[in-house]
């Protein structure tokens, strides 16, 4: 069969959805037509959202991957909720789905977790590419533990303001952008994302050489199996022998990523272990610490979360990277946006002693335009388009049932980018969250999620504002840049800029760093 599949791949394929097709003939057989999709028959006791659930076996995939290829950012949902309305049904990556662009259904789902409604559920290319140990895909208890853990730990605004950790990121980035100003020899076009995904991945390893954080070689090699491996994350999972397939690519890519870092982590600890074990002691004991309160190795310290996932570890680190990439983009094509950003920080840069000085809480919440940019990049950019999950007990809503076992798909970037919520929706324009009340209480509507909601609001959200202030912070009132070429925004499968936006910088005084 390796043979067959490496001599002719597409012969295999189609074996393989004829056997489906046979196989969803008999199920349908059996099955009858209890729960039929829309329509308005007053014998079913069902209904369902409106919709198609397309072809056998691959359903609407295909055509929900071919759409999000374009320009377009919300293609696929767009076509349909003018067919069917803000919830219909439809059939991808191998599950009837019902998909919603409707606010008051997407905060149902959001606050259903844990209540007896829905539970976290997402395809298998996702969870199988994700492991086991993610914490996006962990449920009941633990999951709430690990959630509180790291938000009271790390990521709550009090740990922010209270800690050490506003100093060590104000720190890294200084670091990071001093190496920008170097004048020894001409600054080469950086790609922000790859440059910033270092920086984060930095800063998770508790601060090594500043060195480290350049983009080179490896930070390139790791970057492109990255990107493979974010591309299978919304595909069909073919079996793994099908290494052609873009599925198959993506496990072989994972394994590249997670023994990459292996690597990194290994000649770290090595490194350590020569400079002093003191460090490694305090690990020991946060991990028996752990134990006590019955939590897994997986959430007692860094040291095994590298072990074993690594990998989201990287993902998560390319969310906030990414958001600064974007940032740039979107500040750089909207000249008085920066300019209004820029006096914003030169004015708290002005207020401190010297230029060494850090900033600090005071300074983070004198930045309200800084927020306005955040808050708009977020709901254009919709790093996270949305998120899945399972239906554990019949759900109504409007009329319609949606069944016990329905997999459920809330869209976040269709309501973000919904002109009924927001005026020019598809437009930047930072100046639409300045003193617009409705607006600041979009989040609790359901209208601005880009952190999700309920028990699996992310923890990191106020950490991930503060990290992208701060560079930013540093960024405009240390340099002026350019674009090195056109680049643009890709949707699928998740959103980023095509080439990395390379830009070209120049100091905009010489007071050092």
């Amino acid at each position: 069969m390796l043979l067959l599949a490496e001599a002719h791949p597409f012969l295999v394929l189609v074996v393989l959805v004829l056997l489906s097709l046979l196989a969803v003939a008999i199920r349908r057989k059996g099955a009858g037509r209890k729960r039929e999709v829309g329509g308005g028959g007053r014998s079913r006791r069902r209904r369902l959202p409106p919709g198609s659930v397309g072809l056998p076996l691959v359903g609407e995939t295909l055509k929900l991957i071919a759409a999000y290829k374009t320009e377009n950012p919300e293609p696929f949902i767009d076509e349909r909720v003018r067919r069917h309305g803000r919830l219909f049904t439809t059939h991808v990556f191998g599950e009837r789905t019902v998909f919603s662009a409707d606010p008051e259904f997407n905060r149902l789902v959001l606050a259903g977790e844990g209540r007896g409604a829905v539970e976290c559920s997402y395809p298998s290319s996702i969870s199988t590419l994700l492991g086991p140990h993610s914490l996006l895909l962990m449920r009941g208890p633990l999951h709430k533990r690990l959630h509180s853990l790291t938000l009271t730990r790390l990521a709550s605004p009090a740990a922010i303001r209270d800690g050490p950790l506003l100093a060590h990121i104000d720190a890294l980035v200084r670091s990071t952008l001093r190496s920008w100003g170097e004048e020894s020899a001409p600054t080469p076009p950086l790609p922000l994302c790859a440059c910033w995904t270092r920086q984060e991945d930095h800063l998770r390893a508790h601060r090594e050489a500043a060195d480290e954080l350049r983009p080179g070689e490896w930070t390139e090699s790791l970057r492109r199996e990255y990107v493979l491996l974010i591309d299978g994350f919304f595909s069909i999972p073919f079996p793994s022998f099908l290494s052609f397939t873009t599925y198959g690519r993506a496990l072989k890519a994972r394994k590249k990523v997670a023994e990459a870092l292996r690597e990194v982590i290994r000649k770290r600890k090595e490194a350590k272990k020569k400079r002093t074990t003191r460090g490694e002691k305090g690990l020991e004991d946060q991990e028996a610490a752990a134990e006590k309160q019955g939590l897994p190795a997986v959430a007692s310290g860094r040291r095994h979360m590298y072990k074993k996932d690594m990998v989201e570890e990287l993902l998560e680190a390319e969310t906030t990277s990414t958001i600064m990439t974007l940032a740039v983009k979107f500040l750089t094509d909207t000249p008085s946006a920066l300019a209004l950003l820029r006096g914003e920080h030169d004015k708290i840069r002005a207020m401190k002693k010297d230029e060494m000085e850090p900033l600090d809480w005071s300074d983070y919440k004198s930045m309200p335009f800084t927020q306005c940019v955040i808050n708009e990049t977020l709901r254009v950019a919709n790093i996270i388009s949305g998120v899945f999950r399972r239906a554990v007990s019949d759900v109504h809503f409007k009329g319609y049932t949606i069944p016990k076992g329905c997999k459920v798909f809330t869209s976040f970037r269709a309501v973000h980018l919904d002109p009924e919520h927001y005026e020019n929706a598809r437009t930047f324009n930072p100046w639409r969250w300045q003193g617009n009340e409705a607006l600041q209480q979009a989040g609790s509507a359901g209208v601005f999620t880009p952190f999700g909601g309920g028990p699996r609001l992310c923890p990191g959200y106020e950490l991930a504002r503060v990290v992208i202030s701060v560079f930013l912070h540093h960024l405009v009132t240390r340099f002026s840049w350019d674009a090195v070429e056109e680049d643009r925004l890709v949707f699928f499968p998740t959103t980023r800029t095509l080439k990395g936006y390379p830009i070209n910088v120049r100091l905009r005084c010489r007071t050092p760093c």
